[in-house]
């Protein structure tokens, strides 16, 4: 069994436990600290991956052709929070590329911003693709097949272009032959590959690590990384804490949390890829047990630490906002 990352304490009891694994390693493929099982088993990588399923997008040119921003780039790595400003982003990108809200396959679903679903409410409308945390992805993929003359229906299935050319890019970013991986289908539609954790770790260290890969590829994911640290709201939403850490961090942390309590980071100063995985699927834990390896390999300085406690040691707060309890990292991920 995994070792326990993070514990949920009330009072002075620790009522619930959340098991998992972590990798810490480096562009060579180094394992710098790992806590559980990095190795062998595999894990989908589901939303983290998502800077990884970027790199096609700039290293095909079709980010330069259709004159991406940072705003746009960092969209392609998102789960936003279909609020406003990521709706009107999205759909002005597809219209830059001939295309609609119509042609995304990555259905759709109220808007994770609470502010913006009771906007949509109020005004008796039902949310659109657009609104779906994905639809920066899926206009990074119709953008690339529309620069590369490949059809743009279908573009989710695993035997399209686009996605296996995305295959393609985790087999070089991990070092792995994942042609007998374990195959899903995400949220959004797209198949998904199990990767061990150390392996997705390397692949994300690459992204800021030149060591072993082209030198184009090298450009691209240092593109796509700091996109993410200039434009952090429209990889997440105003309120959201990915955002706040990135902001908070500066050039010390980029970071993409995934569903079933996945997390991955890229520590640029220290050339490391982070990758976490809670057992239980649980998000409660996944800031915890990434601020407690931040604290250990000293990436914050105390005053980015303590701005950003709300989020690595969140307290737990009863009906009437008493503080009742708090979330905190398993002793050995700390020491």
């Amino acid at each position: 069994m995994n070792p326990v990352l993070a514990e949920v304490w009330r009072g002075n009891l620790a009522e619930s436990l959340h098991h998992g694994c972590a990798a810490v390693v480096d562009a060579a493929g180094r394992i710098v600290a790992s806590w559980g099982d990095v190795e062998a088993r595999p894990v989908f990588g589901r939303s983290a991956i998502k800077p990884l399923q970027a790199l096609p997008l700039v290293e095909t040119g079709a980010a330069e052709r259709y004159r991406l921003d940072d705003r746009e780039l960092a969209l392609a790595c998102a789960s936003h929070h279909g609020e406003p400003v990521h709706v009107e982003a999205v759909g002005q990108w597809l219209d830059r590329i001939g295309l609609g809200e119509s042609d995304l396959e990555c259905g759709r679903h109220l808007p994770y911003s609470e502010t913006a679903a009771h906007a949509l409410i109020r005004a008796g409308r039902e949310p659109c693709a657009l609104h779906n945390n994905c639809s920066g992805k899926h206009a990074g993929f119709l953008a690339t097949a529309r620069h590369l003359g490949e059809p743009t229906r279908g573009y989710i299935g695993a035997d399209h272009p686009v996605q296996r050319r995305i295959a393609r890019t985790l087999e070089e970013m991990t070092g792995l032959d994942l042609s007998r991986a374990p195959r899903g289908i995400d949220g959004c539609g797209i198949p998904v590959i199990g990767m061990p954790l150390a392996a997705t770790a390397r692949a994300m260290a690459r992204l800021v690590d030149p060591k072993g890969v082209p030198a184009g590829r090298s450009v691209a994911g240092r593109q796509l990384v700091d996109a993410m640290a200039a434009e952090p709201v429209m990889v997440d939403g105003s309120d959201g804490s990915t955002a706040a850490i990135m902001r908070t961090a500066g050039d010390r942390v980029r970071l993409k949390p995934g569903a079933e309590g996945v997390l991955c980071a890229v520590l640029p100063t220290l050339g490391y890829g982070v990758a976490i995985k809670i057992d239980d699927g649980s998000a409660r834990a996944r800031d915890v047990v990434l601020g407690a390896i931040l604290e250990r390999f000293g990436v914050l300085s105390d005053a980015q630490r303590t701005a950003l406690d709300r989020y690595f040691r969140p307290v737990i707060r009863n009906v009437a906002g008493r503080e009742v309890g708090s979330i905190l990292p398993a002793t050995g991920l700390v020491h």
